[in-house]
């Protein structure tokens, strides 16, 4: 985090500090107490504000209601198709500012003043120079109601199953219902939380600081030394986004091969073997590459942006699960009969190898048919998704443990000096506003409760989740706010509830798919969105935010930002034939790859059960002593670090991250984690280290620009070739060409006349 406050030419952004503080009337002696305590901060964040910049502009809300449309249409476009693309904030923070300058410049400076009725208030189109206040709103509201930039709302998933897998009813309104409560619930609580984790100074907020030193790079002037052959931001990024759009009509129409390049499998065409350890979307990927970009991103975000630290963390993880862990598990033990199905695989399974037909165990009630799931038996995993359950529950304990034996002490006595400590600088400027009142939380909090009870009592056909569920759900998330903020704020790491809460309401209430989801989703992204708010909160309280302002502008980007994702779901859902349920070797990017995961969760969860899967009435019942094992490793680790304290690499190991490297598999795949290490590495350590003044100036221009050249020419090829079915058939838009890299190896097992699969 040292060099996060460093601006191009190399100065520390605290440099400054004693100028800045005379124009406060700051006296010089009192100048270490006005600054914060965080070292971090202190480099990053300036200690000045100018409360006379506008914010509440015609530009303001022009530049970011559109944005906050074109990204939620935009995310929830791409996470129907097979690689999706997720359109970060820093797109729009790079992508809105020349839009900023231009309007700037262009729109009238005419001043109108309201009627004296109306307080005679004065008002303008043009109020002078884009500044950085407008920026920072427009970001936030292009980006309210993702949590963490999750791309779109959560909720959105549960109307996608019930529709495109199992078939099921479920109304518009109830899905826009879902989906604005869930966004919007966690605000309430956010704001209750808000004194003891945005305002303290020990409540610092690290991933916050990347989002103000782009800001104010973005802002500071381009100054070149004369004969530079350096090129402004502005340029660079036009000139990176024209090649991106270009380029992407290559992997994204004309010659999708592109997108995992898997030469094993083109060696051996013929070699079942072969294809596993070759196929870069169904294999373990040796020697797969891509040249798409959206490959790139996928999943794991830009590996520009991710600090190297995190990289090498993903990087042992994988490896060690994926090249060490899954061979042995498949080719050594064949572990739960792992040759009956392919290695990889994101679906489920019957006993013998064929795809479990999970509607046929689904009553006309939407619940469990016991006597047809007796008949067709139990559900089985491939391999790679077992082992990928047993990482996830390693991971979420090693997080417990490693936050509160490596951080715990920190964040007790920052927590402790908060509730104390005087109000640092940055809190101290933000008192010149007018603070939200704490009715308008409590309001919210209490109509969106009011309607989430109206959905599951007077909805309850479709949801499910009973009015108790509710509040369950709802007690979680509250009492877990807290604590999981205070860990965001001084670590930032972010423990999810998503697999302990579907877990706790499987086993209360089995049976009931939708009840399971709609209870994680309440309570699992209630906590996240109270979290991604108070995250924004703390980046306007950086910047200088009115809090107001920052609180109106979060609301009604979230209430845009559902509508508009639960619309394209809809719009999808009925037009595009047979999506999310296209075989694998068709070469359609309709594959719905995060909602056939969701879908996943459901039956394993809630419909069957974790008894059935996870219990002693299941196969994988082992996999729960991964829970001991994560919270067992970062207390060994501990122990390591303090018997050898010389030793600084030993508290490097970071389990969380290492376990929880291949979350995300499925549905991602070896390809997307290659193409992600390989990229994350060159940018981050050897441009970095060799080339820093680059790096700090280009680097995170270059992922937006990347990121929008794609999802521009990926909406046009939409709408001008794919929706009218206009496909070019050659060798090159065939697939992977890795057929065998789905089959089964065990003996005896047979697929079917229709399967290309060998029967040993």
């Amino acid at each position: 985090m040292g060099e996060i406050g460093t601006d191009d030419r190399g100065l520390a952004a605290g440099d400054d500090a004693g100028k800045e503080n005379e124009g406060l009337g700051v006296d010089a002696a009192d100048a270490d107490e006005e600054t914060s305590p965080i070292e971090e901060v202190r480099l990053t964040v300036p200690s000045t504000d100018d409360p006379s910049l506008p914010v509440w502009t015609f530009r303001m809300w022009s530049i970011g209601l559109v944005s906050c449309v074109l990204l939620s249409f935009l995310n929830q476009f791409f996470s129907y198709r097979e690689e999706p693309l997720i359109v970060t904030q820093i797109t729009v923070q790079v992508a809105s500012l020349p839009v900023g300058h231009f309007m700037a410049r262009v729109l009238p400076r005419t001043r109108f003043r309201a009627p004296a009725l109306l307080g005679g208030w004065e008002w303008s189109l043009n109020p002078g120079p884009f500044n950085v206040k407008e920026h920072v709103l427009i970001s936030i509201f292009a980006n309210a109601g993702f949590a963490f930039g999750g791309g779109n709302a959560y909720a959105v998933g549960i109307v996608n199953i019930i529709r495109a897998f199992y078939g099921r009813h479920i109304s518009f309104f109830t899905g826009w219902l879902l989906v604005i409560t869930t966004q919007v619930l966690g605000y309430g609580w956010a704001g209750v939380m808000r004194k003891y984790v945005v305002e303290p100074a020990h409540m610092w907020w690290p991933g916050t600081l990347v989002q103000v030193s782009l800001f104010r790079a973005l802002h500071e002037k381009d100054e070149f030394a004369k004969g530079s052959r350096q090129i402004s931001r502005s340029k660079f990024f036009a000139v990176v986004l024209a090649c991106s759009f270009a380029w992407y009509a290559v992997p994204g129409y004309l010659f999708t091969v592109l997108t995992s390049v898997s030469w094993v499998c083109w060696v051996f065409p013929k070699s079942v073997t072969a294809q596993q350890l070759g196929s870069g979307l169904h294999g373990l990927g040796f020697g797969a590459f891509t040249l798409d970009w959206s490959t790139v991103s996928a999943y794991l975000f830009s590996p520009l942006i991710s600090p190297f630290f995190a990289t090498v963390n993903i990087f042992f993880g994988y490896v060690l699960f994926v090249y060490l862990i899954m061979p042995t598990a498949y080719w050594g033990f064949n572990l739960y009969n792992a040759k009956t199905f392919p290695i990889y695989s994101k679906y489920l399974f019957m006993s013998n190898g064929t795809r479990y037909d999970v509607t046929s165990i689904v009553n006309d009630q939407f619940v469990i048919d016991m006597t047809a799931y007796n008949k067709i038996g139990k559900v089985n995993l491939s391999i790679f998704f077992a082992l990928s359950y047993g990482l996830s529950f390693a991971a979420i304990a090693a997080t417990i443990t490693h936050v509160g034996f490596f951080y715990g002490k920190e964040i007790y006595q920052r927590f402790r000096a908060s509730r104390k400590e005087k109000p640092d600088i940055h809190t101290r400027l933000m008192k010149k506003y007018d603070d939200i009142p704490g009715w308008w939380f409590y309001s919210l909090m209490t109509v969106t409760i009011t309607v989430s009870l109206l959905l599951c009592t007077v909805l309850k056909r479709e949801v499910q989740l009973p009015w108790w569920g509710l509040i369950f759900a709802c007690g979680m998330a509250f009492i877990f706010t807290l604590p999981i903020s205070i860990i965001t704020a001084t670590t930032n790491q972010t423990p999810g509830l998503n697999v302990i809460t579907e877990y706790v309401m499987g086993l209360i209430r089995p049976g009931y798919p939708i009840a399971n989801v709609c209870f994680k989703t309440y309570g699992y992204m209630s906590m996240s969105q109270a979290i991604a708010f108070l995250s924004d909160f703390k980046l306007g309280h950086y910047m200088k935010i009115p809090p107001k302002s920052m609180f109106l502008v979060q609301f009604v980007g979230t209430i845009v930002a559902g509508t508009v994702n639960i619309g394209v779901a809809w719009w999808l859902l009925g037009s595009v034939k047979n999506i999310c349920h296209v075989d694998e070797s068709s070469g359609s990017p309709w594959t719905c790859p995060n909602d056939n995961i969701f879908f996943d969760a459901s039956v394993i969860w809630g419909l069957v059960g974790p008894r059935r899967i996870f219990g002693r009435l299941g196969n994988y019942g082992v996999l729960n002593w991964f829970f001991l094992i994560g919270a067992a490793g970062p207390i060994i680790i501990y122990a390591v670090h303090r018997i050898f304290p010389s030793q600084r690499w030993i508290p490097m190991i970071n389990l969380p991250v290492l376990l929880g490297a291949t979350a995300m598999m499925p549905p991602a795949s070896t390809v997307n984690y290659n193409a992600w290490l390989l990229v994350g590495t060159i940018f981050n350590f050897f441009v970095f280290r060799y080339r820093k003044r680059w790096w700090v100036r280009y680097n995170y221009i270059l992922s937006a620009a990347l990121d929008a050249g794609v999802a521009f020419m990926a909406v046009l090829l939409y709408f001008s070739l794919t929706m009218e079915t206009k496909r070019i058939h050659w060798w090159g838009t065939a697939g992977e060409h890795c057929p065998l890299a789905s089959c089964p190896t065990a003996k005896g097992v047979d697929l079917g006349p229709d399967s290309a699969c060998p029967v040993y």
